[in-house]
């Protein structure tokens, strides 16, 4: 229908900066091992599905002025919002719970959500310009922001209570990227 910028030959680089940048940090510090450069990979993929997915399609030649295009914010909590929207929203930012949890484990949990909220602030934001300056295909909504953030708490939940169980907790502290391992 309208010519797009084609998504993967913008998001295969940015996936492939994130996990270089992610590599090289970890191999400074001396913390490169095979389960924090696994978290550096899934932290790459996943930066590059979310952005895949929450900022395009950016059109080339969208129309002006047809029916739709003009409305690009909601600021109105949950009036309006569907349930499987909220759903969708709480998935995709459980990863991000787990991963700040792990890139960032001194941090304490309301940080880390608070860098979630932010990481999901920017989302919105980038939705907002492409679709005015871009013709992007997304509209900035305040309930995304929302379940974004209940996502990545039930994230964090979640590493959380895996980390409660012995086994579990091995391979979580593996994962972390800090010399103890544990959480502060």
């Amino acid at each position: 229908m309208f010519g797009e910028v084609p998504a993967l030959p913008v998001v295969v680089p940015l996936g492939g900066v994130v996990l270089v940048v992610c590599l090289e940090h970890l191999r400074r510090r001396g913390l490169l091992t095979a389960p924090r450069a696994a978290v550096a990979l899934t932290l790459s993929v996943y930066a590059a599905g979310v952005v895949a997915n929450t900022v395009f399609p950016v059109f080339l030649d969208k129309p002006a002025g047809s029916a739709g295009w003009g409305r690009f914010l909601n600021v109105t909590p949950v009036t309006g919002y569907e349930l499987g929207d909220a759903v969708i929203n709480v998935c995709v930012f459980v990863p991000v719970g787990v991963l700040v949890s792990l890139v960032a484990p001194s941090w304490p949990w309301w940080r880390a959500l608070a860098v979630a909220t932010v990481c999901s602030l920017f989302i919105e934001a980038s939705q907002f310009v492409t679709a005015i300056l871009l013709g992007g295909g997304h509209i900035a909504d305040v309930n995304d922001l929302i379940f974004n953030a209940v996502g990545a708490a039930l994230g964090l939940l979640f590493l959380s209570a895996l980390s409660a169980a012995p086994v579990a907790a091995r391979l979580v502290d593996r994962c972390r990227w800090s010399r103890g391992g544990a959480a502060v």
